[in-house]
């Protein structure tokens, strides 16, 4: 896997610390994604799952340390207000659906149209319906200060509608603080989309979401046009929601998921989310090695189209590097891209371009670096390096360092893309390709000391 993600919406803060410090410990260049709930509603905690069948009386509460046997709590303190009689109510991915009968103070009582269950955390959506509750609760802010303090590398927000939101949250964390996935899973992030993009550090479309925020039939062209228009504003994408569903219970996957897998790639996703499958199927480790295989396959069938060339137009000097990258990658035999990014700008345009090669993201604040890592093709790399504004010494330092961790090796042809003498609005305008070997004996790496040490 390339990125661990962990979710806000179960367990608590101490479970939550241990988890990141395991991943921490076993996988140190994962970065880690904490997802935060946002406004979505849940099904409160429960002493058991309950069973529902078609045409049963069930009654919702939003009444706090509610434990009576014959009513489910809900985490939206005020559902009772949003909700009149004859409303649907859509639990667990529509696997329950429920009409609204009656509310009698802060009970909604409801009947079941269908078979079902309610099980702890399990999400809750009322389509058509407007719902007054808050972007962040005070439980969101408590996620997000516990995120920020924990270290992790990107907060997933959830059922983000406009840009002002996700400025709220970078006032939060401020600008050290972890880099934010916008979650496409409402009507109104696909109206807001252009500009989500451009202030988010990535996305995640939940399709689950999605699906019952606009409709089922819609899904896989929102898809389309979210990864369309992310991938020409550089931004990664992540795609999720029952990938591999079947593979919860079963070690194998349906045709129609490993299809589902191959679009997403060949639509130029940067990442592949599992949840269920992975957080508590019987075949967890079958499940990711099976993503990568199909990923994988795509990936070197979308090489080959790309092969037979295709133009693109450029609209800045980034864009035309990025492209001339793409070109040179495919004319020589370059076995890998170096990019030497602060900021990972450079290596998140070479990305979108989905080359052959590996990237190499090499950054000197080690936290970017980990964070690279979610970007499609690239490996993020920490130096102890100064990069410098007023000459390119830094270059062949960073290059040496990779050699010595054996992340470039003699044989190597890499292609090498940074910044030089960097102004205001002035990136990535600088390509050279080198083969490692001559530069191990041009520069004297095997002699030490070297200059750059």
């Amino acid at each position: 896997m390339d990125v661990a993600r962990v979710n806000g919406s179960h367990g608590d803060l101490n479970w939550h610390e241990k988890a990141i410090a395991l991943l921490r410990k076993v996988v140190p260049d994962i970065p880690v994604l904490f997802d935060i709930p946002g406004r979505k509603i849940r099904i409160g905690r429960l002493d058991r799952d309950w069973v529902v069948a078609p045409l049963q009386q069930v009654t919702l509460t939003t009444e706090d340390g509610v434990h009576e046997q014959d009513k489910v709590p809900v985490t939206y303190c005020n559902l009772h207000r949003d909700l009149a009689p004859g409303d649907t109510i859509l639990v667990d991915d529509t696997l329950l659906r429920l009409t609204v009968v009656d509310i009698v103070g802060r009970d909604i009582r409801c009947q079941a149209k269908t078979a079902g269950q309610f099980r702890s955390g399990k999400g809750i959506h009322i389509p058509q319906v407007e719902l007054h509750n808050e972007f962040l609760s005070n439980r969101d802010r408590q996620l997000i200060d516990f995120a920020t303090h924990s270290g992790v590398d990107f907060i997933g927000l959830s059922f983000v509608g406009n840009a002002s939101q996700i400025g709220d949250v970078r006032a939060l964390v401020g600008e050290k603080g972890p880099q934010i996935i916008s979650k496409i899973e409402t009507q109104e992030a696909i109206d807001h989309l252009d500009e989500l993009v451009k202030v988010s550090d990535g996305l995640m479309i939940d399709r689950g979401d999605l699906s019952m925020e606009t409709s089922i039939e819609s899904v896989a062209l929102l898809q389309k046009q979210v990864l369309s228009e992310a991938q020409r504003a550089d931004c990664p994408v992540i795609v999720a929601t029952e990938m591999l569903q079947s593979m919860v219970n079963r070690p194998i996957p349906t045709k129609a998921e490993v299809n589902d897998i191959t679009c997403a790639v060949l639509d130029g996703a940067s990442a592949l989310m599992l949840s269920e499958e992975t957080a508590a199927g019987r075949f967890p480790v079958e499940a990711v090695s099976l993503m990568r295989q199909v990923a994988n396959t795509a990936s070197e069938h979308l090489q080959a189209l790309f092969d037979q060339g295709k133009s693109q137009d450029t609209e800045s000097v980034p864009q035309a590097i990025g492209d001339a990258i793409s070109l040179i990658c495919r004319r020589l035999k370059v076995t890998k891209i170096v990019a030497i990014t602060i900021s990972g700008y450079a290596a998140s345009v070479i990305a979108s371009k989905m080359p052959r090669q590996p990237i190499l993201a090499v950054s000197n604040d080690a936290d970017a670096a980990r964070r690279f890592n979610l970007l499609r093709g690239v490996k993020g790399i920490h130096v102890n390096i100064p990069f410098s504004r007023t000459n390119m010494n830094h270059i062949p330092c960073c290059l040496e360092a990779l050699w010595k961790r054996g992340d470039l090796v003699e044989k190597d042809l890499v292609l090498v893309t940074a910044v030089s003498y960097p102004k205001s609005g002035n990136r990535m305008n600088f390509i050279e390709t080198h083969r490692v070997s001559d530069l191990r004996e041009s520069l004297g790496w095997d002699s030490a000391p070297s200059f750059c040490t």
